[in-house]
């Protein structure tokens, strides 16, 4: 019978006066037992039905004609509250300030480079070449936080940046190189 009320127990299927009993009578420490006991009353007191009349107080004046005309004024102020809340998700919030970054890749043998990243939606944005050195670089405003990107070769080749050492495996079998941005205060 004791494993048949755990079970009960443990699957929810005891009101809360049976669950006090079950507590009760399982439960040797007395501590641990009256602490149980006592969420479980709390419990059944926040289960309890709401009131929904406040009874009648006599104190030589009815409480309708304090304010006789309350209730628009009451819809007013919940009104210009409304008002206030939707204007305050609303309005767009203020961006976090953009970091300038600078990419920087050594590739002395194509023709032609272009970043993509979680900060151009993936979108390719070419790269300009250094004169002659063989160096490959774009100056991006990025906003604050963490990135992903690569390079892309003029063959199409993805390759993740090689002086980043934070990387991922991207969803294609490749790499995504992995960026912190964040401005030190």
């Amino acid at each position: 019978m004791k494993d048949y009320m755990i079970s009960m127990f443990i699957d929810n299927e005891l009101d809360l006066d049976e669950k006090i009993e079950f507590v009760e009578t399982v439960y040797a420490d007395t501590a641990v037992k009256n602490e149980t006991v006592h969420l479980l009353q709390q419990e059944k007191l926040v289960r309890a039905p709401v009131v929904n009349r406040i009874p009648a107080v006599e104190i030589g004046i009815r409480p309708k004609n304090i304010f006789p005309s309350w209730r628009p004024v009451a819809a007013i102020i919940t009104g210009l509250a409304a008002a206030l809340v939707i204007l305050l998700f609303a309005l767009p919030g203020q961006k976090a300030p953009s970091v300038p970054y600078r990419f920087v890749i050594y590739q002395p043998d194509v023709n032609g480079i272009e970043i993509t990243g979680s900060f151009t939606g993936w979108n390719t944005i070419p790269m300009k070449k250094m004169g002659a050195t063989g160096y490959w670089e774009i100056m991006l405003d990025l906003p604050q936080g963490e990135h992903r990107y690569s390079y892309i070769l003029e063959s199409g080749q993805r390759i993740p940046d090689p002086t980043t050492l934070k990387r991922e495996k991207d969803d294609f079998g490749g790499e995504n190189s992995i960026l912190d941005l964040h401005i030190k205060v």
